[in-house]
């Protein structure tokens, strides 16, 4: 199976494009492939439908805590709008019907009528995601498969928990075939963009077209591995470089760090060989 956003086309804005061209083409690039180079497009590794079916527990936890956040904005939202400032929990509709207005008025009726059946699809929101989460962590407590092994093997690391081991395993390391620290990079997204033609010579940042999921949390991972692993050859690296530099280049720094840390990661499942200076979870140790 070829990535066709890495099949070459002509740069002309308007060129022919019929089936017999793209047949002489895709043929063209297949003899070149065999013939050895294997750079001539990228071949796409496609999940079992086992792995496939592993990732709905996360990204179907992801949409839910979205819906959650969205329930507790507006419930926020319609309160302000009266002045008042109250936390959503469980503990909401006890305190409902204290709540007044400027004037120490009650709410109208149709106010609290709304925040009533805004807080009932919170609370079933929310108890959705505790049974997955549940179910989750049964998973990884008890399961015996492969993935449930590399997920056990990350949480012994202090700064990676539940949700990062999880989406790691399950959209990354768990079934795909890496070859070297380049693949890692550019499929997390993170691997530089250079632009150099003539005098011109400067990075355009991140090529971000890899997985948004990984890079995201690669990202907030670094921040927590910055404060959870001080003493790592990672940290001290991103300390020595960008430590005393500005906000902007903490942001560059962390970028890099969390390419590097990837790729530890992924060397740390393959071989177990600990990246250098990290600690572990002291119920790990």
């Amino acid at each position: 199976m070829v990535d066709s956003a890495s099949i070459e086309v002509s740069r002309r804005g308007k060129h022919a494009k019929t089936d017999r061209l793209d047949v002489e083409k895709l043929l063209n690039m297949l003899l070149r492939y065999h013939g050895g180079e294997t750079r001539v497009w990228s071949v796409v590794q496609a999940p079992s439908l086992a792995a496939e079916d592993q990732r709905h527990l996360h990204r179907q936890l992801l949409a839910l805590k979205g819906e959650r956040t969205r329930y507790v904005n507006r419930i926020k939202g319609l309160l302000v709008s009266q002045g008042i400032h109250l936390s959503v929990d469980d503990e909401f509709l006890t305190h409902l019907p204290e709540l007044r207005l400027w004037d120490g008025a009650p709410l109208p009726a149709g106010l609290t009528a709304r925040l009533r059946r805004e807080f009932t699809c919170w609370q079933f929101v929310h108890g959705q995601i505790l049974a997955l989460e549940a179910e989750r962590r049964t998973a990884i407590r008890e399961s015996q498969e492969p993935c449930m092994v590399q997920v056990r093997q990350l949480l012994q690391l202090k700064g990676i928990g539940e949700n990062s081991a999880w989406l790691y395993v399950m959209e990354f390391f768990g079934w795909r075939d890496f070859h070297n620290r380049r693949e890692i990079g550019a499929l997390a997204g993170l691997t530089p963009t250079p632009f150099q033609s003539g005098g011109e010579d400067h990075e355009q940042g991140i090529s971000k077209a890899g997985n948004t999921l990984i890079r995201a949390m690669a990202i907030e991972i670094a921040w927590g591995w910055l404060r959870l692993q001080p003493d790592s050859s990672l940290s001290q690296w991103y300390q020595e470089r960008f430590g005393a530099g500005s906000t902007r280049l903490h942001k560059i720094g962390i970028v890099a760090l969390a390419r590097k840390l990837l790729i530890a990661l992924w060397h740390y499942l393959e071989s177990g060989e600990l990246p250098e200076g990290a600690a572990l979870k002291p119920t790990a140790a």
